[in-house]
């Protein structure tokens, strides 16, 4: 998975499918070079069954979640710009949604602070769905099927392939952004990560992150992942270089490569370099296939092969996200 069941013993953070962050997306906007689409997905398997009492996964988005995108425009691993999004029941049911834009100060807030982009923005559940202007940006949210790609089983059967696609058919809850490239930073390059936070006792607590994709839920020990994903950038090389490295030179790697390897996932934001091709690692398009990538990072190399098709169910136009299957 890339960051599904990203809590420890593939759990959700915090027992909530609602707060689990699946993936971050980032590519230029289709036939638009002056534009940027970030995606971030949540909610893994909304419509499918959970292996744990109620079985039903709710198609919701929390209401005391802060789902946020993070931008890096200067290299120290700081948010210098911020898009946040909150949500709450409708009165006439379903959900609605409010984006915020900040920079400086405000982005690195845990409360959603800065411009408001949108209010009300309704949250879709079905395929009649359609994105809104929020401000200079163009704003969905909604259930679309899950774009993530990868042979599950195999990776957690010592690479026995059996060429079965885990996510097919499955959807997630998205939020996506097409915005003009000057609201992400002055350079080309800037880095990228997602978090999810929950309001606890009237504090917003982190329970999951991630920039690069199939990290936290491959890399670290069981007993690890919760604590990763309270973490931030900041701290990243202080606290997993050493680790990874041990764990890389476990997997066949001889110790100076295997620092090396681990500092190219370190801190763990999503690189992307505007005036580059997007495809993983610099930024992420929908059709990467990230998890074999993951898996020869892994493996210094040995596991190359045994990947699923990306799927086929992605509109050019924006979101490019598939519509929901149920």
């Amino acid at each position: 998975m890339s960051n599904h069941f990203s809590a420890a013993y593939l759990k959700f953070p915090g027992d909530d499918a609602r707060l689990d962050l699946t993936d971050l997306f980032a590519f230029p906007a289709s036939g638009d070079t002056g534009r940027t689409v970030l995606i971030i997905d949540v909610n893994p398997f909304t419509t499918g069954l959970s292996a744990t009492p109620p079985f039903l996964m709710s198609a919701e988005l929390h209401p005391d979640a802060v789902y946020r995108i993070n931008i890096d425009n200067d290299g120290d691993n700081q948010a210098d710009a911020a898009f946040s999004f909150v949500f709450t029941e409708a009165s006439g049911g379903g959900q609605t949604g409010t984006a915020f834009y900040a920079t400086g100060a405000d982005a690195r807030s845990a409360e959603p602070r800065g411009e408001v982009l949108a209010r009300a923005v309704p949250v879709g559940f079905d395929a009649s769905a359609r994105p809104v202007r929020a401000g200079r940006c163009r704003l969905f949210t909604g259930v679309r099927s899950d774009p993530f790609f990868a042979d599950a089983e195999g990776a957690l059967h010592g690479f026995e392939w059996t060429g079965q696609d885990a996510f097919a058919g499955k959807d997630v809850q998205s939020i996506a952004l097409e915005v003009p490239d000057d609201m992400l930073g002055p350079e080309p390059v800037i880095h990228l990560w997602a978090t999810v936070s929950v309001r606890r006792d009237g504090a917003l607590v982190q329970v999951d992150r991630g920039g690069h994709p199939t990290i936290n839920p491959f890399i670290n020990p069981e007993y690890a992942k919760d604590a990763y994903n309270t973490g931030h950038p900041t701290d990243d090389v202080a606290n997993y270089l050493e680790p990874w490295t041990k764990i890389l030179e476990g997997n066949g790697y001889p110790s100076a490569e295997a620092r090396a390897a681990a500092a190219t996932v370190l801190p763990d934001l999503l690189r992307y370099d505007r005036r580059l091709p997007a495809a993983y690692p610099n930024g992420r398009a929908l059709t990467d296939d990230v998890f074999i990538a993951r898996m020869a990072f892994l493996t210094n190399g040995k596991i190359t092969e045994g990947g699923v098709p990306s799927h086929d169910d992605l509109p050019a136009e924006f979101p490019h996200l598939g519509p929901p299957h149920r």
